[in-house]
């Protein structure tokens, strides 16, 4: 109930004004978004990979409607992948980006959408890291595939994401645990509906279980995105036999910051996901829905300071 009632206020113009308005609101973000400038990206980003992290960078933004825009977004992208080649981070994939393509254009047209990712997606070639494309609600679910199947006759390292709460998303897995893919599982952060989507936590935890022993006995390179501790020692135990640098866990910016340090300290590859950009409200609201830890956080830094 808390979550869904979290997740329609992120769609709701007049409770966006009330919450990015307030000073507090931004003071709270800090803790999950890394600033709003490319000077913010890179200064979080040099601080994780001197700290033993890797990072991958998602500028904010999506649900683009204006191609010009959408073009302004790829712009952001490019400048921040020179950035980070300038400063030595995109060497070997140590910092990648992260892209939705809702934000460079694909509820405009699908090609316009894979042609500013083309861009992107030689940016990063250029700056010697990848791109990843964040998957975003279940409509969106086939025209990201088949973006990402183009994408990969050219650039066969961009990665995937799936989310592990749609009813689909085994199979997905099975179709993309091969040699050369990368593939990022979460749980999922949208308001779905059953009919496409498991509903409780125990469900989205089973299916999230079937969906990394799929990848995990693949050849492929699975990214373990969760912060649950059950997830992460079930992932560690799937990948005993696999060898080291051939997945990675990934876990949010500012979410469980001494697991990710214990992890790395371990030998393992952890990827920290930084979001940066002034469109930072939709993501917080996700963040909020997805644990209700994380809207406790919120209520007590508004308590404190009100």
């Amino acid at each position: 109930m808390l979550r869904s009632v979290i997740l329609a206020a992120s769609r709701n113009g007049r409770v966006k004004r009330v919450v990015a308005g307030a000073p507090i609101s931004r003071s709270v973000v800090k803790r999950f978004v890394a600033g709003e400038t490319v000077d913010d990206a890179v200064r979080a980003s040099t601080g994780l990979v001197d700290d033993g992290r890797t990072v991958t960078l998602d500028y904010l933004g999506e649900d683009t409607l204006d191609a010009g825009q959408a073009d302004a977004t790829v712009k952001a992208y490019l400048v921040l992948l020179q950035r980070l080649s300038d400063a030595g981070l995109s060497i070997g994939g140590r910092a990648e980006v992260s892209v939705k393509l809702s934000a460079v254009g694909q509820a405009i047209d699908p090609k316009l959408a894979l042609d500013n990712a083309r861009r992107i997606c030689a940016g990063a070639r250029s700056a010697g890291t990848t791109v990843t494309l964040d998957m975003e609600d279940h409509t969106t679910t086939d025209g990201t595939l088949a973006t990402l199947g183009e994408l990969r006759q050219d650039f066969p390292d961009t990665g995937a994401v799936l989310q592990a709460y749609l009813r689909r998303t085994e199979g997905d897995c099975r179709d993309l645990a091969h040699a050369g893919s990368r593939v990022r599982l979460c749980k999922g952060a949208y308001d779905e509906p059953e009919s496409v989507a498991y509903q409780s936590t125990r469900e989205v935890d089973r299916s999230y279980v079937r969906c990394l022993k799929v990848l995990m006995a693949g050849d492929g390179y699975p990214m373990v995105a969760s912060h649950d501790p059950r997830m992460v020692k079930i992932a560690g135990e799937l990948a005993k036999d696999r060898a080291a640098g051939t997945y990675e866990y990934q876990m949010l910016y500012g979410i469980r910051p001494d697991e990710q340090r214990r992890l790395a300290a371990a030998g393992e590859t952890v990827r920290v996901y930084v979001p940066y950009g002034d469109e930072w409200y939709g993501y917080f609201m996700r963040r909020l829905a997805e644990r209700p830890a994380n809207v406790a956080f919120f209520l007590r830094a508004l308590a404190t300071t009100s």
